[in-house]
């Protein structure tokens, strides 16, 4: 019996697995499918990953937004200089030296004195620049603003869309591992049932009472019994690596699950033989491509808000450690600053036509995903009719070679029946075995994408 481990495709390659959830070995963890799945949503990597990513966008929000806000900068600088200027006003005219009575011309020229040189800086000074200025106007901060909440909104929406493909994955490698281990229990009950056979041929043949062929016939389907066995086994260990992998867990922590397959089964079987309603709108994908088209048209709004001024105010206040003798420095500024660009060479209108070819390339790409969601759910409600169709028919023809199986053992053992007839009639049970465990897993695992694509998780 060849089991497809389809999922087995998820396992990401083994150089970039990292250790696990860490937990401690307290026993087996008992889990039924609901808490597998909830259980993955709190430890496994890739959700831990995706929600760190809506933490990073809600910070990145966060950043656009405090760039309008008011800034506060200090500004500080030492300076040493080797050569101070200085600056003299020349002569002037001393009243203290005139000399009482009548003034003669060389008085007053005697009463003129030169002025004391003034140095124009300091050796050594530090000076702080106290600055706060306030955005007052920006129609590309007010529009890429609008556009990081809207790819943060689309970051929670791909964190949810992994959570369901997470669900989703789950629901297939538990259903793995109890239909193969379901199919290891019925192959043992067989295997017990061909040994004692076996030992009674073995017995029955050193008495002469037939023939070696019959011997070998037995021992032959008991060998590739025991092998089906193995492979199954081997298969189930697998299958229970994948599934603790996506549940976060040490591979070293033994896991129980406590699902049947009959109840999976009762809870899903013609669950959608009846077409359900299917509103595209409502899937994460459509809302996740509808939102990347309003990034888009922003994205224009953006380019052409390029156009409009920028304003912006500020204040400044100016200190010095160290005040010079002759000091023009103004201590307190208020001033507005207007920018407008005037001509960019045709650059504005270049980003402007290519934020336009990427708006109609996203509304596009939104038009085809549409389709092809649709197409997926009507692909996937025919694959389940289809399994649960197969599932019927391989429910009924198990009973049936089952049946038949049974009798031909009995008609063995009484003589009537060879060997060989046993053993196709083995081979025909096992087969029917084989096709219904594979119509389960189809249906199990229909039923899962169906829920995934309804959003009924």
């Amino acid at each position: 019996m060849n089991f497809k481990l389809r999922y087995l495709l998820l396992i990401l390659p083994v150089t970039i697995l990292q250790p696990g959830f860490s937990q401690e070995n307290k026993g087996p963890m008992k889990l039924s499918l609901k808490e597998a799945q909830e259980f993955a949503l709190n430890n496994n990597r890739n959700i831990k990953s995706a929600k760190i990513d809506v933490q990073v966008m809600a910070k990145t929000v966060r950043e656009a937004l405090a760039t309008g806000m008011p800034q506060l900068n200090l500004a500080a600088n030492y300076q040493h200089q080797f050569v101070i200027p200085e600056i003299s006003f020349g002569s002037f005219l001393d009243p203290t030296l005139l000399p009482d009575g009548n003034l003669t011309k060389n008085d007053i020229i005697d009463a003129y004195k030169q002025s004391p040189y003034i140095p124009l800086g300091v050796k050594n000074n530090t000076t702080f620049d106290f600055t706060v200025s306030q955005l007052i106007f920006s129609g590309e901060y007010l529009i890429g603003v609008h556009a990081a909440k809207v790819v943060k909104l689309m970051t929670e929406k791909s964190l949810a869309k992994t959570e369901d493909m997470t669900k989703e994955s789950v629901a297939g490698s538990y259903f793995m591992i109890l239909v193969l281990g379901e199919s290891a229990d019925v192959l043992r009950e067989n295997l017990v049932s061909i040994n004692k056979t076996y030992n009674d041929l073995t017995k029955m043949n050193e008495q002469g009472f037939n023939e070696d062929t019959d011997v070998d016939q037995i021992k032959i389907s008991k060998s590739n019994l025991e092998r089906l066995i193995a492979s199954i086994e081997a298969q189930r260990d697998v299958s229970l690596k994948l599934l603790k992998f996506q549940l976060g867990l040490d591979f070293s922590q033994a896991v129980n699950l406590t699902d049947s397959i009959p109840g999976l089964i009762n809870s899903s079987k013609s669950q959608y033989i009846t077409a359900p309603d299917y509103n595209v709108t409502r899937s994460i994908d459509y809302q996740i491509l509808s939102d990347q088209v309003f990034v888009s048209s922003l994205q224009l709004k953006r380019a052409q808000s390029t156009w409009l001024p920028v304003v912006s105010g500020f204040y400044r206040h100016h200190e010095q450690t160290n005040q010079p003798s002759f000091n023009m420095a103004v201590k307190d500024l208020v001033g507005v600053t207007l920018s407008f660009p005037i001509f960019t060479s045709g650059q504005r209108s270049s980003k402007i036509s290519q934020a336009r070819f990427n708006l109609d390339k996203a509304t596009i790409t939104r038009e085809n995903g549409e389709q092809g969601l649709i197409l997926d759910f009507e692909s996937a409600l025919s694959s389940y009719q289809t399994a649960y169709n197969n599932f019927i028919t391989n429910s009924e023809s198990i009973v049936l070679s089952k049946k038949i199986y049974e009798k031909s053992m009995i008609k063995f053992h009484e003589g009537v029946s060879t060997s060989f007839e046993l053993s196709q009639n083995q081979s025909q049970y096992l087969t029917s075995e084989s096709n219904y465990y594979n119509s389960v897993l189809t249906l199990l695992n229909a039923k899962a994408k169906l829920d995934r694509i309804l959003n009924v998780y």
